[in-house]
């Protein structure tokens, strides 16, 4: 395992964190993974509040295999729940109840989008409720994870004194959000910089399109798209940890052997990421990563599966696209969940880390993956169904 220490905190961490959102089902398996992860030098756990059963089974799994002290844990602050200054403390217990812990190493104030969020947070008192945190070593390290503005984002860096950050980074979002000059600026401030969406909710591992695909295999067979993610992070002496949301013991056991091979790009192959983007660029219409923060929609609507859709319609033709679409909306059944159903409520938009015009965009699902003959096929199959 490669390491990166942290300016900050002094801290060595391992270059691979482990992303906490999507456990497998399997309690078990779940068990497995993470003493494999520990076992091959993983030392950085990533969680939060609002990651559905995320915080209790690591909690569990870490206090049964007597491995808490073996891992750095961080876990976030779920600000978008947080009306008043007493719900600070109140999910801050709660925290402890479900990590079996008495302290956080890395603690996130989930999802600051802009300065005038972090402003409104002063004024409940989030300073000084740090402040008291840190002084009985509650809380280890102070941080944030972000998705707004580069403007923003550089401006949150000088108004307190942070340790470090986590950022959505990636070759294709190289100029998205805070971005490198986000990444460079944190840096040299002297904060350790945590890497979000390395694959782009897994599209640079498995959704490149195929003339994509093909220039990353004809420069090199046996690195797979995934690899070629990781390495380019890697090759970056400002990030600190790329997070992988790893969902099994064979995907922490494939990105272990990812970092331990790496060694820095070549010019050859850093120019092989710009051919590949073009190429991207051309298939990727809505940057929805699938981290599910829309949901769940009062209509039932699979958000992220209708986006998803859509761009498989240009990366992957549309016979592909509508085979996901259905599934995705069970659209040929009596009671699909399709984006006509959406009433423009615009919850899920409230909660969009990627700021995307949901309903806007999924009128263009529609548009484009129900036409005039998809819609008449579709009737006819209901009712033939329906005798």
């Amino acid at each position: 395992m490669q390491y990166r220490q942290c300016k900050a905190t002094g801290n060595k961490l391992s270059a691979l964190g482990l992303g906490c959102m999507r456990f497998p089902r399997d309690k078990a398996e779940t068990e497995r993974m993470l003493l494999k992860a520990i076992d091959g030098g993983l030392n950085y756990f990533d969680t939060a509040y609002i990651y559905p059963g995320s915080e209790s089974t690591l909690g569990e799994i870490l206090a049964k295999n007597n491995k808490r002290k073996d891992v750095f844990l961080a876990t976030k602050l779920p600000l978008m729940l947080c009306k008043k200054s007493e719900d600070f403390d109140k999910f801050f217990s709660e925290h402890f109840k479900r990590l079996q812990t008495d302290y956080i190493d890395y603690y996130l104030l989930h999802n600051i989008s802009s300065l005038t969020q972090w402003e409104s947070l002063k004024k409940l008192g989030i300073e000084e409720w740090i402040a008291e945190k840190k002084k009985t070593g509650q809380i280890r390290h102070i941080g944030f994870s972000y998705h707004g503005t580069y403007d923003d984002f550089v401006k949150i860096l000088d108004s307190y004194v942070w340790e470090f950050c986590m950022i959505q980074y990636n070759y294709y979002d190289e100029n998205y959000q805070a971005g490198e000059k986000g990444l460079k600026a944190a840096a040299e401030k002297g904060l350790s910089v945590m890497i979000m969406e390395p694959l782009l909710g897994g599209r640079l591992a498995t959704g490149l399109p195929g003339k994509a695909e093909k220039v990353f295999a004809n420069a090199d067979p046996d690195i797979t798209p995934a690899e070629r993610a990781f390495r380019w992070l890697w090759n970056q002496d400002e990030v600190t940890v790329v997070l992988s949301g790893m969902s099994s013991v064979s995907q922490i056991e494939e990105n272990i052997s990812y970092i331990n091979s790496f060694k820095p790009l070549s010019d050859e192959e850093s120019a092989l990421y710009t051919e590949v983007v073009d190429i991207f660029k051309e298939s990727y219409k809505i940057p929805c990563t699938g981290c599910g923060y829309c949901l769940p929609c009062p209509k039932g609507i699979n958000i992220p599966g209708c986006f998803s859709a859509l761009n498989a319609r240009y990366s992957h033709g549309f016979m592909a696209a509508i085979s996901l679409y259905a599934n995705t909306t069970a659209f040929i059944t009596k009671h699909p969940h399709i984006p006509r159903s959406c009433t423009g409520c615009g919850k899920c938009e409230k909660h969009c880390p990627q700021n995307i015009p949901i309903r806007k965009d999924l009128k263009k699902v529609t548009k484009t993956l129900e036409p005039l003959p998809v819609r008449m096929a579709i009737a006819l199959v209901r009712l033939i169904m329906a005798r």
